[in-house]
């Protein structure tokens, strides 16, 4: 199995951060989406979401850094290991097999109970449902998608991330339907680029040429899902809003609810005006100041 560490190209003694920046700009190399054909990128693509959900979580990279590939049976060996043991004594290396440490000649949890510890009652503790960190894009979370991870057995599973999720969504798997099965996939959203979200809702701007704000005109405005005709009257002032009704992040519980999109015009004055058509704007400022003084003689 593949150093988790090798994995995100970090050192072992890497910060939160690195381990985070590294995922991030791993995730969007080789993400399917960039790499539609490539299935050795695919394959790359779930290593690392497999390492960072590792590596991501301090618990389970605690565990992983002593136990190595068997950190995933660190709470069973720390939790199954007598306080006794007649005399025996066992010493357990950063990234030592614990399961071959007798020899491999039977399993190990037998050598441990049969060394003189008291029989422990079984099927009386559970340990808490595990934990998997995912992120994903906002298209992700608008589509719905899906990722890779690696139970507490060993097995990658493929699990559905559904529409709507937000960031600190924790979404329930239950493989097996057995208890100790079941985990959460905890949910971070990446920021975009052009959308900024607020609940259900979506925020962005969109520029708009001086002449086009004052004539009007029609537009392409921008969605999750593709541009859509959006009429823009004559005379609209800098940073009116429109709101595009639907258009917005579907609800976690699928009911069929989309909040909205609310754009924001930006009127933009031209820098790269012509001697004509600096001439065109000096004629129409007389213009208004005929009308605004004939205005004020009318009311004198």
């Amino acid at each position: 199995m593949s150093n988790y560490y090798d994995v995100l190209g970090v050192t072992r003694d890497a910060s939160e951060k690195d381990i985070r920046q590294s995922y991030r700009r791993l995730a969007r190399q080789y993400h399917p989406d960039v790499n539609k054909s490539d299935e050795e990128a695919e394959g790359r693509f779930k290593e690392i979401n497999e390492a960072y959900s590792v590596l991501s979580d301090a618990d389970s990279r605690q565990k992983y850094d002593r136990y190595g590939d068997n950190w995933r049976h660190a709470d069973q060996y720390n939790q199954a290991r007598p306080p006794s043991n007649n005399g025996m004594r066992w010493t357990v290396r950063e990234g030592d097999d614990v399961f071959s440490a007798f020899g491999g000649g039977g399993s190990f949890f037998e050598e441990l109970f049969n060394s003189g510890a008291p029989p422990r009652s079984r099927g009386t503790w559970r340990s808490p449902p595990a934990e998997h960190p995912v992120e994903v894009t906002l298209e992700e979370a608008f589509h719905g998608t899906t990722r890779t991870v690696r139970t507490h057995s060993g097995r990658n599973l493929e699990v559905k991330i559904p529409a709507g999720v937000d960031n600190g969504s924790r979404v329930h798997i239950s493989p097996d339907g057995t208890p100790g099965s079941d985990f959460y996939l905890v949910v971070s959203v990446w920021e975009h680029p052009r959308f900024k979200r607020e609940g259900l809702d979506l925020h962005t701007e969109v520029e708009l040429p001086l002449d086009d704000a004052v004539l009007g005109t029609e537009i392409l405005a921008p969605t999750l899902t593709g541009q859509v005709a959006l009429l823009v009257p004559a005379n609209t002032p800098n940073e009116r809003r429109f709101r595009l009704s639907g258009k917005g992040m579907p609800t976690l519980s699928g009911n069929g609810h989309n909040g909205d999109i609310y754009l924001t015009v930006k009127v933009r004055v031209p820098t790269d005006l012509t001697s004509e058509e600096i001439d065109l704007f000096r004629r129409l400022r007389d213009l208004r100041l005929e009308r605004s003084a004939v205005g004020d003689g009318a009311v004198a």
